[in-house]
């Protein structure tokens, strides 16, 4: 398999993955998602450890700690996970799914941006169109809240940024991983402890509760690991538009399985989206392999 298909290949399975988490997020209620969140950075980093040490990476990995300029960018790219974790299981947990995925429309948004401004990259006019009626229909639905979507930027901005910085580190997937979340460590792990010692966390309560907590690692790690993967084999204007696919799911299950309100004007912000899902679908396939990986690259 070449590098862009497997590139595409990365991309399309992380978002559906990430299109399908409002299913799992609510199974592991009452715990709230602070606590949700820590037991996905240890979990994850449990599940890193692991697959380090059978594919002989572990040491490779820790040693990027004496580089102080790569621990400072983990840092921050752990911190900006962090808070899109948080605010997304909350979106998820009351009933703002819809509002979640309207954030996640507006990503692309972001990334496209970022590819064509940070890193030069290039569209063809099929997809600069796509990108347009996107845009139109994310503005319809942010006017149609009535309000800022606060849910919808945070998400929004910070997997952006997340995105950004993720690109110009350029390391691979499972050492990316496993040094942000060795980085957050002492802070969820001591949360974590917190409320064992208090008695009020939630693991431990019930085999199926405590296997859902320890299972979070593993759905986090997977699409996540999928997704640093296709950062280093395509545009970053490619993964941008890719990643309409987890807001559709999302969008899906909100309307059809949660039944959250959908006025009319919401409907038509999301036909605008999905026009340009068309579109771009469209391109990708009569494009197929053509697109120069090196833009893949950071500058």
């Amino acid at each position: 398999m070449s590098r862009h298909k497997l590139g595409l290949f990365f991309g399309a399975s992380s978002y559906i993955l990430w299109g399908l988490f409002p299913l799992y997020w609510p199974l592991v209620k009452p715990a709230n998602p602070l606590e949700i969140v820590s037991h996905r950075a240890v979990w994850s980093l449990v599940f890193c450890l692991i697959a380090l040490y059978f594919s002989k990476q572990f040491r490779a990995t820790f040693e990027m700690f004496r580089t102080p300029g790569v621990v400072v960018r983990f840092a921050l790219a752990s911190a900006l996970i962090s808070v899109n974790w948080i605010t997304y299981i909350w979106a998820v947990n009351h009933q703002h799914i819809v509002e979640a995925s309207l954030g996640y429309y507006m990503q692309p948004i972001i990334l496209v941006s970022l590819g064509v401004l940070a890193f030069k990259e290039k569209m063809r006019k099929t997809q600069w169109w796509a990108f347009g009626i996107a845009t139109v229909g994310v503005l319809v639905l942010t006017f149609d809240f009535g309000r800022p979507p606060w849910v919808s930027f945070l998400l929004a901005g910070s997997w952006g940024s997340y995105s950004l910085v993720k690109k110009k580190l350029n390391l691979g997937a499972l050492q990316g991983l496993a040094i942000e979340t060795f980085i957050s460590l002492p802070f969820y792990g001591g949360y974590l402890i917190y409320l064992a010692m208090h008695g009020t966390g939630q693991f431990g309560n019930g085999a199926k509760l405590t296997t859902l907590l320890i299972g979070a690692g593993v759905v986090t790690a997977v699409p996540l690991l999928l997704f640093n993967g296709a950062t280093t084999r395509l545009p970053f204007t490619m993964i941008g538009l890719l990643q309409y696919l987890t807001p559709t799911i999302q969008f899906a299950l909100a309307v059809w399985l949660r039944h959250e309100p959908m006025p009319s004007a919401r409907w038509v912000g999301f036909v605008f989206i999905w026009v340009a899902l068309v579109i771009l679908g469209r391109d990708l396939i009569k494009s197929g392999g053509s697109v120069d990986n090196s833009l893949a690259q950071p500058d």
